[in-house]
């Protein structure tokens, strides 16, 4: 063997040696260190309102509560009983009763719906407005004209709505009514709740083509490879990724909803990939809404879930996302439902619900880690715990937020931080420890109730739920990568530095991938193969 051979073996073998160890885990996976890409495919007003913006009569969206007041009698118009009657215009104050939200069939015109479930409607022969339609029709949808607060109802077929001097509700009214204080037909709104800005709302608000415009432009724009690349440098390696159940039915979905959120979906897995990030999908919106809350895409609040029929459509879903990622390698793992309410979702219900789901998911995959959110609300997380949910790769998903409960209102900064290591340690120790589930802070976020705080009480605060959720044995994953606010967004918090993250977290050059590259140049020099 000469000596420019053996020379040349030397190198390769040096260059063998560096390029495995640029494939080795040198940053292995161990926990997950994660961001959700919340407000992405499942929207939510709160984080980027300007989706909103363009809406006409945008106060007047799915869900928004308002009241009634005759003019001429000065009294509320109520569904006696709060639905499933009579109506009359006898109140002198608003409460239950005299709430209706509205269901937006156009910009001008509304269904509306007492807050017992039932539906103004104009089917009667005198005219008489009841309070006891269980599904909406054409004689439940009315026109409403408007100028400022002061409005007209008008049903599709028929007279203007009036107050009568008997105190009923009457569409009898066959003129052109004026918004002045004696007309009869005219009524002053007042509109108590508008907090609903979730997909529903958006795409029944723009109506079907401008909602297509607005969520294609959103779903391109929001979240980008560029973004993936953004956290791998800062040593995030998980996504969690709501999703809603109309994915499923990707790119016709029913309507309102608007097609396009699987081929967002389809690229996250390709750029999670590029950069070594594995994915969590995560069900954050089932069909009838399991919490009510704008991000689960209620139409008005309700949480009509927890019904055989709207189950087993979620199981579909489930099984949809799993035969369609299950091999997919940047797949971490799928949480079968989002923050279910202790209130309206019955824990026997929800962990049959769970067992199946977790059955499904090990129909196509025996590593993926199936995800089950703890309810929110008055709920012990170690109900789920008690189950028996599934034999493998099983977690409990917990929501911590210093945050949503009078408790945090007054409490100041130190109080705050005392709270994550007395009161959240504790908490995570005792799971941790317990038989059962993984244990995964699946939404935390830097951000509190203290007023006027300095970047350095931030920073305290961050440092101090990074310790504690560090500890949670599958991980934590922050609330949200992008968002108006900005001690929300993960990425102002990291380019601002209001929250630190460890040193070892940040991604630096692979220098065994760069050496291995110089290797492979000189060899191919010596080998008279570049000049």
């Amino acid at each position: 063997m000469t000596r420019f051979t053996r020379l040349r073996l030397e190198v390769m073998m040096l260059c063998a040696i560096l390029l495995a160890l640029t494939l080795s885990p040198v940053d292995a996976f161990d926990k997950v260190r994660g961001v959700n890409l919340g407000g992405w495919l499942v929207v939510e007003g709160w984080i980027k309102p300007s989706l909103f913006d363009g809406i006409p009569n945008g106060d007047m969206l799915d869900g928004t509560q308002v009241q009634l007041k005759s003019v001429t009698l000065q009294k509320y118009i109520s569904a006696v009983g709060g639905g499933g009657s009579n109506v009359t215009v006898d109140r002198d104050f608003a409460s239950t009763w005299e709430t209706l939200k509205l269901w937006r069939v156009s910009e001008n015109q509304f269904q509306l719906r007492t807050l017992q479930g039932q539906f103004l409607t104009s089917a009667n022969d005198n005219g008489l407005i009841m309070a006891n339609a269980d599904s909406p029709g054409m004689a439940e949808t009315f026109f409403i004209e408007r100028s400022s607060s002061r409005i007209h109802i008008k049903p599709l077929n028929g007279s203007y709505i009036q107050a009568t001097a008997d105190n009923a509700l009457i569409a009898n009214y066959q003129f052109q009514p004026d918004f002045g204080d004696d007309n009869a037909a005219t009524f002053e709104m007042t509109i108590v709740a508008n907090n609903l800005h979730g997909d529903y709302q958006l795409a029944n608000g723009y109506g079907p083509e401008k909602a297509k415009t607005v969520l294609a432009e959103h779903r391109k724009t929001f979240i980008t490879s560029n973004d993936f690349e953004f956290l791998w440098r800062n040593g995030i390696n998980t996504v969690r990724i709501p999703v809603g159940w109309w994915i499923a039915q990707d790119p016709d979905p029913p309507s309102p909803f608007v097609g396009g959120s699987l081929a967002a979906l389809d690229s996250a897995f390709s750029w999670a990939q590029a950069y070594d990030i594995k994915c969590i999908i995560d069900l954050h919106a089932a069909p009838g809404s399991q919490n009510g809350a704008e991000h689960s895409a209620s139409r008005d609040g309700s949480v009509d879930w927890p019904s055989p029929a709207y189950i087993s459509q979620t199981l579909d879903v489930i099984n949809f996302l799993s035969a369609r990622y299950a091999n997919n390698t940047a797949l971490l793992g799928i949480e079968l439902l989002n923050e279910p309410s202790a209130a309206s979702v019955p824990l026997d219900t929800l962990i049959s619900y769970y067992k199946n789901g977790y059955q499904i998911v090990r129909n196509y995959s025996s590593t993926a880690y199936v995800i089950m959110c703890q309810r929110i609300g008055n709920a012990d997380p170690m109900e789920l715990y008690q189950a028996n949910i599934g034999s493998s790769n099983i977690v409990l998903d917990l929501h911590y937020y210093n945050l949503f409960d009078p408790y945090f209102d007054n409490l100041t900064g130190v109080q705050n931080i005392q709270f994550v290591y007395n009161n959240r340690a504790v908490q995570l120790e005792t799971l941790n420890s317990a038989n059962g589930p993984l244990v995964f802070i699946g939404e935390w976020v830097n951000e509190w109730n203290v007023l006027n705080a300095s970047k350095i009480q931030y920073q305290m605060f961050g440092r101090a739920q990074l310790d504690v959720f560090n500890k949670a044995s599958f991980g934590w994953s922050y609330w949200t990568l992008k968002n108006d606010r900005p001690h929300w967004n993960f990425e102002w918090n990291i380019k601002n530095r209001f929250l630190l993250l460890s040193n070892s977290s940040v991604k630096l050059p692979n220098f065994f991938l760069l050496a291995a590259l110089s290797c492979a140049t000189f060899l191919l020099t010596i080998s008279g193969f570049t000049r």
